[in-house]
């Protein structure tokens, strides 16, 4: 069900800032970066290996990773696990008793399908599935 770590997800105050220490210091390039307006997010990719580090800065003081930083900071936002069929493997988590945030998959950065399971039900992880078609 679950192929591989498709993304770490890292929330951060300011997105230029932060990439100086991933491509100055860490030596990563940047792949792209985009604005998601549902989820008041911009974001910026940084492939590493078969997996991508994504740093998150919130486009709005009330969107999901603003409110985020100010509860807990900056850093480890979210875990990404890439599935074949998102529907599916949403069945599969909510038939074991896992909480889901979303009943149904919806389009992410990258125009990836996405969908998160609540981290209530994951031991406090907020862990994202997402489904690339490639």
């Amino acid at each position: 069900m679950m192929r591989k770590i498709d993304h770490i997800g890292i929330a951060v105050k300011n997105l230029e800032e932060a990439l100086k220490l991933y491509t100055e210091v860490l030596g990563l390039e940047i792949e792209g970066t985009e604005v998601v307006e549902d989820q008041k997010v911009k974001v910026a990719f940084l492939p590493v290996g078969d997996s991508e580090i994504e740093l998150l800065e919130s486009t709005d003081p009330e969107g999901p990773i603003a409110r985020y930083i100010e509860k807990r900071g900056e850093g480890i936002q979210h875990l990404a696990l890439r599935v074949d069929d998102i529907e599916q493997a949403l069945e599969e988590v909510k038939k074991k008793g896992i909480k889901l945030i979303d009943e149904k998959p919806r389009y992410g950065a990258g125009n990836a399908r996405i969908a998160f399971l609540h981290p209530k039900s994951t031991n406090g992880v907020l862990i994202e599935l997402t489904e690339r078609k490639k």
